[in-house]
């Protein structure tokens, strides 16, 4: 209740200063004069008036005049001397007010300024006796009267969620925020000025697409009215790119951005920055050399070091990054030596007696296997900088065969801190091959694999005409400014992320499964319980001292993710109150999207033994309800009052 009151009164003070602000507002109308004016006039930048007047003693004046303008973002003073400090796009300074200096209006616009104003300001530079480097203002002119006051007067923005939805409110409030997009420009930059300088052309391909292609992901899918065509936005520049080398660019890169259709989690944002790049004739190795090459003076350009921290850990980029086979990896860290394995069976045996199951829609065969073994078990123990290199064909349908072994291409991902920065690989140029392999995509497909590719007889005809051996490579541009500027989660180096919108309707998942949990049952109008079919109650009693055993929780939702390669299960990671995040799978993402479970307060079951699915520990079960209605399921997670604490016991 506390906590609600304390919600509700800062409410009820944002609403008053609001409503103060905005009688300002209209009384300077009325008065004639307008606190948006059509022109402003700054010529001058703090950073350039402080580098300047670096050696101005204390208490001396100047007649150097300057023309600034910022927002107001700290004011103290009466009588005839305030002191207002305002922020530019490159640093804060101190005007020092004296009454005597201005005319009447001037000095009456001064006294009226509220944090967050906008203000123009001609003056002089001085700089105080106490050494404070100011600008005396001759003039002040109101260039933007902010209606809204900055949060929690200017102490900063803390909430997240809030951070996120605002990201200018972000901006204004948190210095180390404008400072990691600052970086994140310059990490563009240099990337940009890295690839021009080697002789890599830009070029621009397009977003809007007949055809997924390039990757193996879920695209968003629009239509294009004109032609009455279903189109996809892309989930890769890959195939485009090639075609400009098939045309004689022999160098190409795009900057640019990628659409995918899948869950949000700390690593995941629906649409993401990457740079893909081709080189003719190179391969797999010249790409590694060229990215080791990029992040390393990349982070030794921004940060001036090769030491850099990420989610706790230290890495180092200094370069020499040690190159693994896949096959090495997963013996190092599994103890399986896929290169004695020769049969599908035995692989897939091998996996599982490891605890790793293939994916409802994988062949079981041998490289599908090693693959999972390598995902589920290994990839989350790389740290320092390693590229894994040689990844089976199965997974790999655009990646040159390897010449030692068919079974394998050469084709690499860079792993840092157990997170993927770039994927590689000789390109495929035999048309024939391609075009196998593009069939093979198209029968999983066939199968209910969603995120497999089509056949692109385009591209195909592009490679008939000869692609010369070529080298290509594709970086996250997110998880590498994540990196470089020691960002837990993708959504705090992207301006703007995707959020769950606050008045979201109910999904489509769950008006088809007749449920909404945002809506009180009494608000949803009757239910026809006569088409209900409820399971016959089990006839078995169990005694009391074992169920008693069963520890059920009141647990909240932190994050919830897709499980990669299931199309049933939801990752949670939650709060069980014991200061500890426990992870449980469920397999209701049938019915619900994840992003709108997160935050819920849902029930589990806590004691359960860890239960290993898709290579991942499960630590107890999420309680759903579930009936069935002609002949359909019908499924409910059930979901409690939010005032419920993380931990509350079930009797």
């Amino acid at each position: 209740m506390a906590e609600n009151q304390n919600v509700a009164d800062q409410a009820s003070t944002l609403n008053d200063e609001r409503a103060t602000r905005l009688a300002k507002r209209a009384a300077l109308f009325e008065a004639g004069q307008n606190p948006y004016p059509e022109h402003s006039e700054i010529e001058d930048y703090v950073v350039d008036i402080e580098a300047k007047y670096a050696d101005l003693a204390d208490g001396e004046d100047t007649e150097d005049v300057v023309k600034i303008g910022g927002r107001v973002v700290a004011k103290r003073g009466q009588g005839k001397i305030m002191f207002i400090v305002v922020r530019d796009a490159t640093a804060e300074i101190q005007l020092f007010c004296r009454i005597n200096d201005m005319d009447e209006a001037a000095w009456s616009t001064l006294k009226a300024l509220d944090l967050g104003d906008i203000l123009g300001v001609t003056g002089v530079v001085v700089r105080t006796k106490r050494g404070q480097l100011s600008v005396a203002p001759k003039s002040a002119t109101l260039l933007s009267k902010a209606v809204r006051p900055l949060p929690e007067k200017f102490h900063g923005l803390s909430d997240k969620e809030t951070r996120y939805r605002q990201r200018y409110v972000d901006l204004i409030a948190n210095d180390d925020v404008r400072e990691t997009f600052r970086k994140r420009s310059q990490i563009l930059s240099t990337f940009r000025r890295f690839m021009e300088s080697d002789g890599y052309m830009e070029v621009e391909t397009p977003i809007l697409q007949t055809i997924q292609g390039g990757a193996t992901a879920k695209p968003f899918i629009t239509h294009f009215n004109a032609l009455d065509q279903e189109c996809y936005l892309r989930i890769a520049t890959e195939l485009h790119l090639k075609r400009c080398i098939v045309g004689g660019f022999e160098r190409v890169f795009e900057i640019g951005r990628i659409f995918r259709n899948e869950g949000m989690d700390p690593k995941h944002n629906p649409e993401f920055t990457t740079v893909e790049l081709y080189q003719a004739y190179t391969d797999f190795n010249g790409m590694m050399d060229l990215f080791e090459d990029l992040l390393s003076s990349a982070a030794q350009k921004i940060l001036g070091t090769y030491q850099v921290e990420w989610q706790g850990e230290q890495i180092d980029l200094t370069p020499g990054w040690p190159r693994m086979p896949m096959h090495e990896a997963v013996k190092q860290y599994c103890g399986i030596d896929f290169m004695a394995i020769t049969s599908d069976e035995e692989a897939v045996a091998a996996a599982k007696s490891i605890g790793v199951e293939l994916p409802e829609t994988a062949e079981k065969t041998w490289g599908n296997a090693l693959y999972e073994c390598f995902d589920q078990k290994v990839e989350e123990k790389l740290i320092q900088p390693t590229f894994i290199t040689m990844h089976p064909v199965d997974v790999s349908p655009l990646a040159k065969r390897s010449p030692k072994d068919p079974r394998l291409t050469e084709r690499f991902e860079l792993f840092i801190c157990h997170s993927e920065m770039g994927n590689a690989f000789s390109e495929l140029n035999d048309p024939i091959d391609q075009k196998q392999r593009f069939q093979k995509q198209v029968e999983l497909r066939a199968k209910g694999d969603s995120e497999a590719g089509m056949m692109d007889e385009d591209y195909i005809n592009a490679l008939e005409y000869g692609l010369p051996p070529t080298g290509g490579l594709g970086i996250g541009i997110d998880r590498c400014v994540m990196l470089l500027t020691n960002s837990d989660t993708i959504r705090e180096v992207i301006l703007f992320p995707t959020m769950k919108p606050l008045d979201k309707p109910e999904s489509a998942k769950r008006a088809a499964a007749g449920t909404n949990c945002a809506v009180p049952a009494a608000e949803q109008g009757p239910v026809d319980f006569s088409k209900v079919e409820i399971e016959p109650l089990f006839q078995e009693f169990v005694d009391f001292e074992t169920f008693a055993k069963s520890d059920f929780r009141a647990v909240k939702v932190k994050e919830c993710t897709a499980v990669p390669k299931s199309k049933k299960l939801l990752k949670f990671v939650l709060d069980d109150g014991t200061g500890e995040d426990r992870v449980i799978l469920s397999g209701i993402h049938d019915t619900y999207e994840p992003e709108e479970l997160v935050g819920k307060t849902l029930i589990a079951i806590t004691n359960l033994p860890p239960r290993k699915m898709m290579g991942i520990d499960s630590c107890g079960m999420i309680i759903s309800a579930v009936h069935h209605e002609e002949g359909v399921e019908k499924l409910h997670c059930l979901m409690v009052d939010d005032h419920i604490p993380a931990g509350a016991k079930l009797y």
